[in-house]
C-alpha cells in the first residue's frame, strides 16, 4: 500500500508515466497504419473485430514482456560480432519483422496498381481469411512490442523495478486504448482515400526499412521519419481538399450548364 501512494504521490513517477505514454503512442503510429490496411482486406462487418483482437493481443503481449523484462535485455546480447558490428537477437527479429513489413506493403502496393486491391476490398476472392489477418497482425504486433518495450525499459530504469513495471503497465495500456480509438477512423480514412492508402502503403515501407537498419545496428533517428510522414500527410490532406473544391465547382457547373439547356429548349 505504501508503494502504491508513493507511486502516486511522485511527480517523478507521473513525469516519467506521461513521457512514455506519449512515446509509445507515437511508437504505435506504424502498428495502427499496418492494422487498419490488412484489416481492410476483410469485409466490412468483421474489420472492426480484426482490429480489436489485433490491438487486445498486443496488449497482452507488451504486458507479458514487461513481466519477462530479464529475458528482454538478454535479447540484446551480441550472438556474433566482427568489428565494431554485433548481431543479436533483438537485431535478428527487427531484420525480420522490417523484411516482412517490406513485402507485405510492396504487395499491397503492387496489388493496388492491378486492381486487386480494390476487388478484396469490395468483397471479391482476393479478399483474406479472417485468421490469416490475425496471424499477420500479431507477428507485426511482436516486432512492434518488442522495440517498444526496449525503450520503456531504457525510459524507466532510474526508477527501480517496483516503480518502473506498473508505470510501464498503464503506459502500454493507455497507448493501446489510443490505437483502439483511432484505428476504426484510420482505417475509415485511408479506405475511402485510394491516394492516402498508397501513401501509408510506402510508410509502411520505410517503416521496414529503418527496422532492418536498426536490426544491423545502423542507428536511425526516427524523429526524422516521422516528421517526413507529418509532412507528407499534410500535402496529401491538402490535394484532398484542392480535389474536393474542384468537384463541387465541377458539379456546380455542370449543374448550371444543365439548367441553362433545359431553359433554351
Amino acid at each position: 500500500m505504501d508503494s502504491i501512494l508513493a507511486l502516486l504521490t511522485s511527480p517523478e513517477a507521473w513525469a516519467t508515466f506521461a513521457a512514455l505514454a506519449a512515446l509509445e503512442v507515437v511508437l504505435g503510429v506504424d502498428n495502427v497504419i499496418f492494422i487498419s490496411i490488412i484489416a481492410n482486406k476483410l469485409p466490412p462487418h468483421l474489420r472492426p473485430r480484426a482490429r480489436y483482437i489485433g490491438l487486445s493481443g498486443a496488449l497482452v503481449m507488451r504486458i507479458l514482456l514487461l513481466f519477462s523484462i530479464t529475458w528482454i535485455m538478454g535479447l540484446t546480447t551480441p550472438l556474433w560480432t566482427s568489428g565494431d558490428f554485433k548481431l543479436t537477437w533483438k537485431g535478428v527479429i527487427l531484420i525480420l519483422g522490417g523484411a516482412f513489413l517490406i513485402y507485405k506493403a510492396v504487395k499491397e502496393i503492387m496489388a493496388e496498381l492491378s486492381g486487386e486491391g480494390h476487388d478484396a476490398a469490395a468483397g471479391g476472392a482476393a479478399a483474406m481469411a479472417f485468421g490469416a489477418v490475425i496471424a499477420q497482425i500479431m507477428m507485426i504486433d511482436l516486432v512492434f512490442s518488442l522495440d517498444s518495450i526496449i525503450t520503456a525499459v531504457g525510459l524507466t530504469s532510474h526508477l527501480g523495478r517496483e516503480m518502473s513495471l506498473p508505470i510501464m503497465i498503464a503506459a502500454v495500456t493507455l497507448a493501446i486504448a489510443v490505437m483502439m480509438i483511432s484505428a476504426g477512423p484510420i482505417a475509415d480514412f485511408i479506405d475511402r482515400n485510394p491516394t492516402m492508402k498508397m501513401l501509408a502503403l510506402a510508410f509502411l515501407v520505410m517503416v521496414g526499412v529503418v527496422l532492418i537498419l536498426e536490426g544491423l545496428e545502423f542507428h536511425f533517428d526516427r524523429k526524422i521519419m516521422y516528421v517526413a510522414m507529418v509532412f507528407s500527410v499534410a500535402v496529401e490532406v491538402l490535394n484532398l481538399l484542392r480535389r474536393r473544391k474542384h468537384d463541387q465547382l465541377d458539379a456546380q457547373h455542370r449543374s448550371a450548364q444543365g439548367a441553362a439547356s433545359g431553359n433554351a429548349h
